[in-house]
């Protein structure tokens, strides 16, 4: 575990499954897609387990379940993506909601002057408006995200660019995710990681990357790492300890 007896500076957030329930959306887009192709409709726990690793897998994986496809073919996962695209960007924010303690929390670490930032898979022209619809946006320096494949998690590629924009080393960043591939990705990246289980994520599968804590609610961080928030300042740091991290 990187630097587990130092303060950290900033903190970086997944944004589907961690900040947002974004599934009753998703699901309502997939299924719009699905019955205009000519498919069925999926329930939506079942739209939730097929949510990570951008549109393009997520679409994918709607037309197997959906169509009873074992492969797709090129034509038509292009004609789906386009489709979902325009469904799904329409209505961003309708029927989706923050998880409990997500304002509170952000406002929290920004007061105690901890940079905050939105590292996703999710693609700029679906996170930026969603964020900003959401009223997330304001507490935000920037949010990245995967519109290069090659930057999309695990790859540690982002959570590196969050830390040069923030000036930060990687230890010194707290990263806060849903998934497996959260956790391998600050794992890469050298930063802290703190996985949630209320998310998207299979639970065996995050448990097994080994994240350095396990919440089931945002606030839990300010019980793990402010203990209050304020006591603990120190020039927008605050310290994570190894007993922190078991909690």
């Amino acid at each position: 575990m990187p630097g587990a007896d130092e303060a950290f500076r900033a903190a970086a957030f997944d944004l589907d499954g961690t900040l947002i329930d974004t599934a009753p959306d998703l699901c309502a887009a997939a299924n719009a897609m699905l019955l205009e192709l000519g498919g069925k409709k999926l329930a939506e726990h079942r739209i939730r387990a097929l949510v990570g690793d951008g549109v393009a897998k997520f679409v994918e994986r709607a037309l197997k379940e959906g169509l009873g496809m074992s492969a797709p073919d090129a034509a038509l996962r292009s004609a789906a993506e386009s489709l979902f695209a325009r469904l799904y960007g329409a209505h961003l924010f309708e029927r989706s909601r923050l998880y409990p303690g997500v304002p509170e929390t952000l406002h929290q670490f920004a007061s105690a002057g901890i940079a905050l930032c939105c590292v996703t898979n999710k693609e700029s022209r679906f996170a930026l408006p969603l964020l900003e619809a959401a009223q997330l946006d304001t507490l935000l320096a920037f949010t990245l995200c995967a519109d290069r494949s090659t930057d999309r998690k695990p790859s540690p590629n982002m959570l590196l660019a969050a830390c040069t924009r923030l000036a930060v080393r990687p230890a010194e960043l707290l990263y806060v995710g849903d998934s497996a591939v959260d956790v391998v990705a600050a794992h890469s990246a050298g930063c802290r990681v703190v996985a949630v289980d209320y998310g998207y994520g299979d639970k065996r599968s995050v448990e097994q990357a080994r994240p350095h804590g396990l919440i089931g609610d945002l606030r839990e961080l300010l019980l793990m790492c402010m203990q209050p928030l304020p006591a603990r300042r120190s020039s927008g740091a605050v310290l994570l300890t190894e007993r922190d991290y078991d909690s």
